[in-house]
């Protein structure tokens, strides 16, 4: 067993952030683009950390003799800390799931860690943790009470799946779908199908298992190309008449996913169904509110053209007696293909059933300039203008869709709606 393992099973846990340092812990100097923790090592032990991970010799030179001893010298930090996070799951050695995808991640993710809950102790990926910083500190803060994780794996390229799932070396996977997101990064659709199948790859190369809806033929095709994988199939209708409080028909997929993996581990069938009856939505994603002034669905977390086109037409499919109105914010990271899919999103939405069509950001000002002529068409550069619009002329009495990418921050305007 590594020495630095040994530092970390005596630590109250890891953090890489200086400003979160809770007494005991191990703390991981990371570098990026325009920080280096190697700086606030000092302040980190200070502030209670047990130990110091860096990887600048010259931080331990300059360090108070009774602090230097507390330090730790790696070649990289991040390495040490995938490294840390590969031994600690080895030492585990719990069944885990890992939940990749274009769309649909961290629903699916706490659907079924909620489902799995009922029967296991479980540890699941905590916000937006699935990356190759977030995955490594998922599993580190599993300990011996965890029976069950549950690990949510994001992607923007070619070669990062592969990366977390070295990392997390997962008995179980499940993709959600194959969408339209992230084509700067990994190049195109195909790059994509190839990318996010790296976790099929790991789970064929090591006989793993895969959860695949026999109803998507894109994942059916990809589970049967990596012969003799083992695949649980399942079906979309599994999630037919079964309680819960997710906007959007495109969630009953992700329902379906929860249930059928509870099924497959023994949950109690009553206690599947209470966990998703159970289960609310937070951080923007697939709500409705009731405000005094509108009823809202907001589901501004991310988007790219797969989840605003499923939003839409679930939005439109709806039934409603209340004009109906959208807030939709600029898809980001689509290199080439950005004025292509915005235009295409726009022409969806003005042949729509919509009273009033608000487009928010550049590329979506873009795209609008075809349809010029239609007077429920209103661009705005960003969010700030919105704002300033629905203070002079609000919104009222409306069925109202506010989704957009994350950084667009549309879900700053719910307030004013």
């Amino acid at each position: 067993m590594s020495a630095l393992y040994d530092i970390f099973r005596d630590s109250t846990g890891v953090t890489t952030d200086s400003r979160a340092i809770s007494e005991g812990a191990l703390f991981i100097a990371l570098r990026g683009a325009s920080f280096d923790g190697n700086r606030f090592v000092v302040d980190a032990l200070n502030k209670g950390a047990a130990y110091a991970v860096v990887d600048d010799a010259t931080v331990i030179e300059q360090a108070p003799e009774e602090l230097a001893e507390r330090l730790f010298l790696v070649e990289d930090t991040l390495c040490a800390l995938q490294d840390l996070a590969r031994e600690h799951r080895e030492v585990l050695g719990i069944p885990i799931l890992a939940v990749a995808g274009s769309n649909g991640k961290t629903t699916t993710k706490e659907l079924v860690s909620r489902v799995l809950a009922e029967k296991y102790e479980v540890y699941a990926t905590r916000g937006n943790l699935n990356n190759h910083i977030g995955v490594p500190l998922t599993l580190l803060a599993m300990d011996h009470t965890t029976e069950f994780g549950v690990v949510e794996m994001g992607a923007s390229a070619c070669g990062e799946i592969a990366l977390l799932t070295s990392i997390a070396k997962p008995n179980y996977g499940i993709l959600t779908n194959i969408g339209r997101s992230h084509l700067e990064g990994f190049g195109g659709v195909e790059g994509i199908r190839r990318g996010k199948g790296e976790l099929f790859d790991y789970l064929y190369s090591t006989g793993g298992r895969a959860f695949v809806p026999a109803d998507d033929e894109v994942l059916s095709a990809m589970a049967a190309e990596r012969k003799n994988m083992a695949v649980e199939y399942f079906a979309f209708a599994t999630s037919n008449g079964v309680e819960h409080q997710l906007e959007g028909d495109y969630n009953l997929k992700n329902i379906a996913a929860a249930m059928s993996i509870g099924r497959y581990f023994d949950v109690d069938e009553s206690r599947i169904r209470h966990a998703i009856a159970t289960y609310t939505p937070t951080n923007n994603r697939s709500q409705r509110s009731v405000t005094d002034r509108n009823t809202l669905i907001v589901d501004c977390y991310n988007a790219n053209p797969s989840s605003m086109r499923a939003s839409l037409e679930s939005f439109l499919s709806e039934r409603s007696e209340q004009p109906r109105a959208c807030i939709l914010g600029d898809m980001l990271e689509l290199g080439e293909w950005s004025a292509e899919e915005h235009s295409s999103i726009v022409e969806l939405v003005v042949a729509g059933d919509f009273d009033c069509i608000w487009l928010v950001g550049k590329h979506f000002g873009q795209a609008a300039a075809a349809v010029a002529d239609d007077p429920r068409v209103s661009c705005f550069a960003s969010r700030e203008e919105v704002a300033q619009r629905l203070e002079t002329e609000p919104i009222e009495g409306s069925l109202i869709l506010v989704k957009g990418s994350h950084s667009i921050g549309l879900e700053k305007l719910i307030p004013l709606l």
